[in-house]
Parts: C-alpha cells; sequence; structure tokens
C-alpha cells in the first residue's frame, strides 16, 4: 500500500490571506486553522502530515508546527531550506522526518528539485546532523541518476522524486518522456536501497498514472487535497485521494 502524506500549507496560504499577522493564532476569528485540518485528514486515513516552513513565513508559522508536534498522532514531516536557522529550528522540533527542498522567495510553491550535486557540503551538514539526532532525511530531488547516487552516498535514507515536471508536461510525448525519468529513478533509487517517495502536483487526475511508478513508498499530495476539500470536505477529499492511490 502507498502511504499518504498531507501537505497542509495551502490550508494556511488561505489563512495568511486574511490574517497576515497571525502568526499561527488559533481560534476565534481566525481561521481556517491548518491544525484542524491535518487532524481532520488523520481521522480520514492520512498516514502522515507534511509542511514547509518557509524561511519568509508565507504560510506555515512556527506556531502552527509546535501545535502540530503536540497534537497529531501520526508522523509529522518538515519540510526545510539546507541553512543553519532551520537546521537548529528541526533539531529542537524533533519531527519524525525532514525532508531538505530548495528555496527561491520569488517562487509561489516549490518548483524543481534540490541540486545535492552543486550543493554536496550543504546537505551532507544536514543530513549528518539529522542522522546523529535521529530524524530521518529525506531528499527532494529532480529523478536524476547523478542526484540520487549522490543522496545515497551522503546517507540520507530516503529520496522524494520530484513529479513537477511530469505534472506540467501536455499530453503526449512530454508527459511519457517524463513519466519514464521518473520510473527510471525510482529504479535507480530502490537499487541503491533507498525508500522512494515522490511529491508535487500529483492530483485526482495523474494519480491513475503516478500510481504505476515503481517501488512507491509514500506521495506527498497537498494543494490538490486542499482544493477538493472545498467543495466536499477534508475527510472526502483524503478518502478519495487514498482510493485512487492504491485503487
Amino acid at each position: 500500500m502507498i502511504l499518504l502524506g498531507v501537505n497542509i500549507d495551502h490550508c494556511a496560504t488561505v489563512r495568511q490571506a486574511r490574517y497576515p499577522a497571525a502568526r499561527g493564532q488559533e481560534g476565534g476569528a481566525v481561521e481556517p486553522d491548518p491544525v484542524e485540518f491535518a487532524l481532520a485528514s488523520e481521522r480520514a486515513g492520512a498516514d502522515g502530515i507534511t509542511v514547509h516552513l518557509r524561511e519568509d513565513r508565507r504560510h506555515i508559522q512556527d506556531r502552527d508546527v509546535w501545535r502540530l508536534r503536540e497534537k497529531i498522532s501520526t508522523r509529522l514531516n518538515l519540510e526545510m531550506a539546507c541553512t543553519p536557522a532551520m537546521t537548529e529550528f528541526a533539531l529542537k522540533l524533533k519531527p519524525y522526518s525532514v525532508c531538505l527542498v530548495p528555496e527561491n522567495r520569488a517562487e509561489i510553491t516549490t518548483e524543481g528539485g534540490l541540486d545535492i550535486v552543486g550543493n554536496r557540503e550543504r546537505v551532507r551538514a544536514v543530513v549528518d546532523a539529522m542522522n546523529t539526532a535521529g530524524i530521518k532525511t529525506s531528499l527532494f530531488i529532480d529523478p536524476d541518476a547523478p542526484q540520487i547516487e549522490l543522496g545515497a552516498k551522503l546517507g540520507a535514507p530516503w529520496i522524494e522524486l520530484h513529479t513537477g515536471a511530469y505534472a506540467n508536461a501536455c499530453f503526449g510525448q512530454p508527459r511519457a518522456a517524463e513519466f519514464e525519468r521518473l520510473r527510471v529513478g525510482a529504479n535507480v533509487g530502490h537499487q541503491l536501497g533507498l525508500t522512494v517517495n515522490a511529491g508535487h502536483g500529483i492530483n485526482y487526475v495523474n494519480i491513475a498514472e503516478v500510481r504505476t511508478l515503481p517501488h512507491l513508498h509514500e506521495l506527498n499530495i497537498g494543494h490538490s487535497i486542499v482544493s477538493r476539500a472545498l467543495f466536499g470536505g477534508v475527510a472526502e477529499a483524503v478518502r478519495e485521494m487514498k482510493r485512487l492511490m492504491n485503487a
């Protein structure tokens, strides 16, 4: 069975659009509460909760992450940039896992995988720190063999293949080519002994093909589930995605 990690960032995006000074405050007029979204996702069958604490705090706030750490009953996965400040935060928080991602303040959402070949020593420092603390590390990377092979050498137990290029590709040959990159990348990761996860741009349509990728352990999905929840509620959105993932 493929596991589902629900990314709740864009629930917080809606809150920050109206209450940018809330700093993770909950209750009263400050809504929606991303922690309540996470708890509802768990009740509907989510296997874990993912959040990206960005350096500019554009959606998830520090207080949100600490409340999640206190309240959720599944696994907390913290997406983070490879910086000393975020490393210090993660070591204090002690989530179940961290996912190292690139971060560009001009982007709306994370676009592209982390270049660990070009940032080898920065990534190595964070992976070593997390391994010492007993926190599992995942590397959010494009499905390219050099990136995957280096990830294994640096000692990260997990990789998360960036599916954004595939999700953005038009139907036809470009989409097929991107899917083939993901398939090959998943096989390379598995052969190197890595746990293979995937995420970014996965929705209720392309999941039918994504789920056929080999060796998938977990998918991290956010925007599509938050969007579907607007019409059918959180529980139905999570249950339907899990059903499609494991049809």
